[in-house]
This record gives C-alpha cells, sequence and structure tokens, in this order.
C-alpha cells in the first residue's frame, strides 16, 4: 500500500484545516500543542502532503503548509525519514498523465500544447509540494534544515537523491544572485549575526568575542555576507577580508591580537583569508563566486589604493593525501628520496624545525596541485576547484603557513596564496572550464618536480 493511501483509518489534522481559515488556525496551534504533550497522535506527513496538493485556495494552502513543517520539525528521525522517502516514493511524476500527454504529442508532434503538457506532466509533483511548502511563514528556512536533513541521509538512501536533486533545483532558482543582498559585517552588527559568524567560521576558528572585534573593528578588516531576503538574520556565506601592505604568507600574522592595524589608505593588497558557507542544505548552490566579485567591486570603490587581490587558502586535503602515498609504495607522484624526509612528518613538533622538510614538502605540494586527481579526473583539492573555476592563479604555497592544530593536522602546515588578476580573470576561467588547465606561477609550475626518466 501507498504511504499516503491510509489515511481514512486514523484521525486527521487535514479535515480540521479544511474549515474556516481562524478556525484551522486555532485546531493548528491546538493540534501542535496537544501533540508535544503527547495528548493527540501525531499528524500523517505524507497525508499532509497530498492534502496540500489538494487544496486550491491559497489560504488553506498555507495553513497546510504550516501545519506540515510543524510536524516535520516536531516528529522524530524515523518519522522525518518516512516522508523523505514518501517525496521519492509517492510524489514524483503522474504515470497516467505523463502517457496521456505524451500519446496527445505523439498526435501532434508540432504542436506547442501537448508538449508543454508532457512537461508539466513530467514534473515530479514534490517540486510543486516544495513550492507550496515555501509560501508558509518561514517556509524557505525550513525547507532548507529539510534538505540538510535529507544530505544526512543521501548515502544510506540513495534513492533520496532524486529528491535532493529536485531541491537542488528549485534551491537555484530561489536563491539566484539576483535575490541576494550584500551587506558589510562590522563591530555594528546586530549581536544576533555576529555570534552566526563566530558559529559558522569554517576556516578559523574564532575564539572569542576579542578575536571577532579583531576581525571586524580596525580599520584595515573588512567581513562582507550575502543574505536573502527571506533569511535576513541568516548569511548565506561570508568573506573575512584583510587589507595588508603584500601579499601574507602565514595567517598567523593576520589574526594576532598584538598586531598594529594600518589605515586602509596604506594598504596596496585585499587578502581574502576566510570565505564559510553557513547553511548545509544549501550544498551545492554556489555563492562564492559571485560575492568574491561583487566584494572586489565594493573595495575598489572604496580602496582605490588597493592593486592586488589574493587569497590566503587552506589545503583541507593535502595530508590525507600525502599520507595515501606514502602508504602506496607504487604510487609514481612522490619520489624515493622524498619519502625518507617525510618519515620527519611522524615526529611529534616536527615542524618547530622543519626546515630540512621545506623543499621535498613543497615539491610534494607542487605536484598534489598541478597531477593529482580525483575519481572524477578533476582537481582534488576542493578549495582549489573552487578559485581556480573563478578564474583565479594559483600563485604561491607557503611552508607552515598555518602551524594552527587544525591546519598541521589537515595540510601539514601548507597555505595557499590564488592571485585574481581582473584583466585575466576570464581567460583563466576559460582555460580551467573549458579544458582543465591550471593556471600557476613559475613558482609553483618550477617547485613539481621533473617527471622520471
Amino acid at each position: 500500500m501507498s504511504r499516503t493511501g491510509s489515511a481514512s483509518s486514523r484521525p486527521s489534522l487535514l479535515g480540521d484545516l479544511f474549515e474556516s481559515l481562524s478556525e484551522r488556525g486555532r485546531r493548528f496551534m491546538g493540534w501542535r500543542a496537544g501533540a508535544r504533550r503527547g495528548r493527540l497522535p501525531p499528524p500523517d506527513l505524507a497525508e499532509l502532503g497530498v492534502g496540500l496538493l489538494s487544496r486550491r485556495g491559497e489560504a488553506s494552502g498555507v495553513v497546510i503548509a504550516r501545519a506540515l513543517l510543524a510536524a516535520f520539525e516536531d516528529a522524530g528521525p524515523e518519522e522525518r525519514l518516512a516522508f523523505l522517502r514518501a517525496l521519492a516514493d509517492d510524489f514524483g511524476p503522474d504515470p497516467k498523465a505523463v502517457q496521456v500527454a505524451l500519446a496527445a504529442l505523439q498526435q501532434a508532434p508540432d504542436a506547442a500544447g501537448p508538449m508543454e503538457a508532457l512537461h508539466s506532466a513530467s514534473e515530479p509533483r514534490r517540486q510543486e509540494l516544495l513550492r507550496r511548502l515555501n509560501l508558509a511563514p518561514g517556509g524557505t528556512a525550513a525547507l532548507v534544515r529539510m534538505r540538510e536533513e535529507l544530505i544526512g541521509h543521501l548515502r544510506d538512501q540513495p534513492e533520496l537523491r532524486r529528491v535532493d536533486q529536485d531541491f537542488a533545483h528549485l534551491f537555484g532558482s530561489w536563491f539566484n544572485r539576483g535575490f541576494l543582498g550584500l551587506r558589510r559585517i562590522d563591530w555594528n552588527t546586530p549581536a544576533s549575526i555576529l555570534e552566526k559568524i563566530i558559529r559558522y567560521e569554517a576556516v578559523h576558528a574564532i575564539r572569542n568575542w576579542d578575536d571577532l572585534r579583531n576581525r571586524l573593528q580596525p580599520g584595515d578588516r573588512r567581513c562582507y555576507g550575502f543574505f536573502h531576503p527571506q533569511l535576513t538574520d541568516e548569511p548565506l556565506i561570508f568573506v573575512e577580508v584583510a587589507l595588508t601592505r603584500a601579499s601574507p604568507d602565514n595567517v598567523a600574522e593576520l589574526l594576532d591580537l598584538t598586531r598594529r592595524p594600518i589605515r586602509a589608505e596604506e594598504a596596496d593588497t585585499a587578502v581574502f583569508y576566510s570565505i564559510s558557507n553557513t547553511q548545509k542544505g544549501l550544498a551545492g548552490v554556489s555563492f562564492g563566486n559571485f560575492l568574491i566579485k561583487q566584494v572586489v567591486e565594493e573595495l575598489k570603490a572604496e580602496c582605490p589604493n588597493i592593486r592586488t587581490f589574493v587569497t590566503l587558502s587552506p589545503v583541507p586535503g593535502f595530508a590525507a593525501w600525502l599520507d595515501a602515498q606514502r602508504r602506496d609504495e607504487a604510487s609514481d607522484l612522490i619520489r624515493p628520496e622524498q619519502r625518507l624526509a617525510f618519515a620527519a612528518l611522524d615526529r611529534p613538533g616536527w615542524h618547530e624545525n622543519g626546515a630540512d622538510i621545506r623543499a621535498p614538502l613543497l615539491a610534494a605540494a607542487a605536484t598534489y596541485f598541478l597531477s593529482a586527481r580525483d575519481k572524477a579526473g578533476r582537481v582534488i583539492d576542493p578549495v582549489a576547484r573552487f578559485h581556480l573555476g573563478n578564474g583565479a592563479r594559483l600563485e604561491r604555497l607557503n611552508f607552515l603557513g598555518d602551524v594552527s592544530e587544525n591546519g598541521l593536522k589537515q595540510s601539514h602546515g601548507l597555505m595557499v596564496n590564488y592571485l585574481y588578476d581582473l584583466s585575466q580573470i576570464e581567460v583563466n576561467h576559460e582555460a580551467f572550464a573549458e579544458r582543465g588547465d591550471i593556471v600557476a606561477s613559475d613558482a609553483v609550475t618550477t617547485a613539481k618536480p621533473a617527471p622520471r626518466p
């Protein structure tokens, strides 16, 4: 039996919601309070979905959408997973409608009407369900949270991928760049947003409020975020920027609480040292390329003395990749003499006296960026894919650029500068997108060992 076919056998919130609007609202609030206290049985989420799709009136639809989202939030993990599976199994395209539309198209293959009917019939019904859920108060944020939960099940529930594809399709439109607003975040920004900056910082953890103030308040520091009109207090992505006199080779000097700030007018370089996506439910919806380009325009207008735009970026997969190459005796990506040098990495505190390992580690890093590929044939490093795809140039490899515990763990301390040369961004982007070419400086390409004879 379909998961949506047992509505007549249970007490139904749905029937109550079909009464007058004010009565529906009162019954809904009463149901939720009762359900939370365990006095009422939980509603069938799939049943509510069927009911929502059956309504033509906007007012009743909004009430049902609100009820479904609230019920999903209140439900236990098993009930939420059952609803997500119902979306996959019971809310796909209507097979009969597809057959009718296809038959009509075969009868009149050149007519616009049958083609449009086929397109409409082949759309999964869950897409329309998600659109209607989005009309509820707080619906957009609730759906982002729902997709976050869905993503957590994809490995064990591969049939949910078709639901995820529909979420990604709709989110790509709802979170289109045209709907996003760029806002500067500074020390005067409301505390509710500043607390989220601390929580969401994904690259260099913010230790306390003094650390946050050091990144926001001085005249040589900037922070910008993209906001959506339906999530006004939730930055979707934010970037932290340091205005400096040169490109830095380590993050410690940028985060030093005792450093002496400079005036923005004295800087010639803008350093993007942290970019954090905040909403896991928006995975796959790219904001970063738009964010960097718009921030560059903002900085150019505010500080015409800024001539150089670079990142100071982490290399999150380098240590794991290098460890795998060391274990693989057949690997030709590192040489025997490098293997001997890398034994030093197994000693605690190796970085405190790491001069001997500098050259072999940077050589391996150059190989990692220029030659290593994942199973799909892509550049293996996700941060590199992002910046190279946006037209940046791989400019410099920085030995011991991040000696924090996390930096040593994920990259053996390696950090990278990507250069955004405004005159070459489009050319670099096309080279990477069309041919997979990695645009890198001579300093990087010459660090890579020559092929074995």
